[in-house]
């Protein structure tokens, strides 16, 4: 009789599994994929409803999600995360369709442009939060930081963000955890593109190298076209790019009522073949006036309005008018062109590393990342401006162990076909079992 039970739950959990998981994400060249094949185009919003974690209220995230799934959007990013069972949410959000792109950096933790670090604190920070979200099939992305760099003359610290990519990558690989790509969010400075996402994409070794690139990006405002808000010039930046990119943030709010124009650009013929998306600012209406939805009734509405008014922040989800119901049109409307993962053969190699140029971009082209343990001093500073021999950190330190630990990466084209026959296995053998 016991036999009998266990195998019924077990027959019932498989026909569970094999029927509801949803595609995981991984990269090729420079485009997303679904482990289906399909090519994966990102409809996000910006997820951070206070300072605290939002994935741990299970049932705001059901009611947050079904509103989201409304509106159209399958992705969303999360600034900050803690320590916690994430399991409710988690779902809420794949039952909808609906992935995760999440920070790894924590307030105390994240990368400064100021006398940047990468320690073990740091390091320990970010593996926990991938030991927390790497086995949710609907974690599509990690961001290793957001807008770290602010100026050319602290360039410096996007080596450190580098060398965190080549770590946290190592020890996801380490631990046997699915292929996560782990990527960067980027702001809107002119003055660092493209040298920024061409350094932390360029090199021979992958494992060093993000798998994606984010741009926090305001400048389609109102009624404009692809070449009067600089998303021409955007696009012209991007041409070959070896990972995919989309816009982490957008959805410029100077201009009111928002019109989403960008959207049709994004998913439309002048730039679906170069982009693969984009992340709208924000779910939460706030001070500053970017939200999709407010919590309750008009008075929390007029908290936008008034800062003395106090924002709440959970309950029952009521879109802002117009903008809800005007983004949810425009991405009804959109169909970006699109490629089957076997039929997608680019030929595209990593772009050179750039070159240092005094207030631009003070990094040399040879540099090495540092190790886990690397402080900023006068040494590191020297060797990252000018190259050559030497450890970046001015002294000898020893190794990371991440990177000196990792391996040839496997190929992201083997890791998909490997995950897609592996699960087709295991529904296949509770069927055989049956």
């Amino acid at each position: 009789m016991w036999s009998l039970l266990i195998h019924g739950l077990v027959t019932a959990f498989a026909i569970v599994s094999c029927s509801n998981a949803i595609p995981t994400i991984s990269t090729k060249d420079s485009k997303f994929f679904t482990s289906d094949g399909d090519q994966f185009f990102i409809k996000g919003i910006a997820y951070q409803l206070s300072e605290n974690d939002p994935l741990l209220d299970v049932q705001q995230c059901q009611r947050d999600a079904r509103l989201m799934k409304n509106l159209g959007a399958n992705a969303i990013r999360v600034y900050h995360v803690e320590k916690g069972d994430h399991d409710g949410c988690m779902k809420a959000f794949a039952d909808a369709g609906i992935y995760l792109f999440v920070d790894l950096a924590t307030f105390n933790t994240r990368i400064r442009q100021e006398a940047p670090t990468w320690n073990r604190t740091q390091e320990s920070a970010f593996q926990h939060v991938m030991d927390d979200f790497h086995s949710y099939e609907n974690t599509a992305g990690f961001f290793i930081g957001n807008e770290v760099l602010q100026d050319g003359e602290h360039s410096e610290a996007a080596v450190y963000a580098k060398a965190a990519t080549r770590d946290l990558k190592a020890y996801g690989k380490r631990k046997g955890y699915r292929n996560i790509p782990v990527g960067y969010a980027h702001a809107d400075i002119s003055s660092l593109r493209p040298n920024l996402q061409n350094f932390l994409a360029c090199g021979d070794d992958r494992r060093d190298s993000i798998d994606f690139f984010g741009l926090n990006a305001y400048e389609w405002c109102g009624s404009s076209t692809f070449s009067k808000s600089g998303y021409r010039r955007l696009n012209a930046q991007v041409k070959d790019f070896p990972v995919p990119i989309f816009f982490s943030e957008t959805g410029c709010n100077t201009v009111k009522p928002r019109l989403f124009q960008d959207q049709k650009a994004i998913f439309g013929s002048e730039m679906d073949q170069r982009w693969s998306g984009a992340i709208i600012y924000e779910w939460i209406e706030e001070v500053n006036d970017y939200g999709l939805v407010t919590y309750g009734d008009q008075t929390n509405a007029l908290a936008s309005i008034n800062p003395t008014v106090e924002i709440k922040r959970s309950g029952i989800p009521t879109p802002v008018t117009p903008d809800y119901s005007r983004l949810k049109s425009v991405w009804a409307a959109v169909t970006p062109s699109s490629v089957k993962f076997g039929a997608y053969r680019p030929d595209i190699t990593p772009p050179p590393c750039p070159g240092f140029t005094k207030g631009t971009w003070e990094i040399d082209s040879s540099v090495k990342l540092p190790p886990v343990g690397a402080t900023f001093n006068q040494a590191a500073q020297r060797s990252i401006n000018g190259g050559g021999g030497g450890s970046p950190t001015g002294a000898s330190a020893s190794t990371s162990s991440s990177g000196a630990a990792a391996t040839q990466g496997v190929n992201m084209e083997v890791g998909l076909v490997g995950m897609t026959v592996a699960l087709v296995a295991v529904c296949l053998g509770f069927a055989m079992f049956l």
